[in-house]
């Protein structure tokens, strides 16, 4: 809710005449999570787990380039 949204309920409640009746508070309500439902609904996934071993010749060691010494 904005501001100006609360600002008008609470005004229109300190307008009530209907003072005699007490407010029940609601009692919390679970809150289902949006991913769980949605993962709930997905068909199951069949691909195979990603392997690493197309990346492993991106990983042999370059000998490094020889440093220059400044004067």
């Amino acid at each position: 809710m904005t501001a100006d949204a609360v600002a008008l309920e609470a005004r229109k409640a300190a307008e009530s005449d209907d003072d005699s009746a007490p407010v029940q508070p609601q009692a919390p309500s679970s809150v289902a999570s949006l991913t769980q439902r949605r993962l709930a609904h997905l068909p199951p996934d069949l691909r195979p787990l990603p392997s690493p071993a197309a990346y492993d010749q991106l990983l042999h060691h370059r000998p490094a380039a020889p440093k220059e010494s400044l004067p």
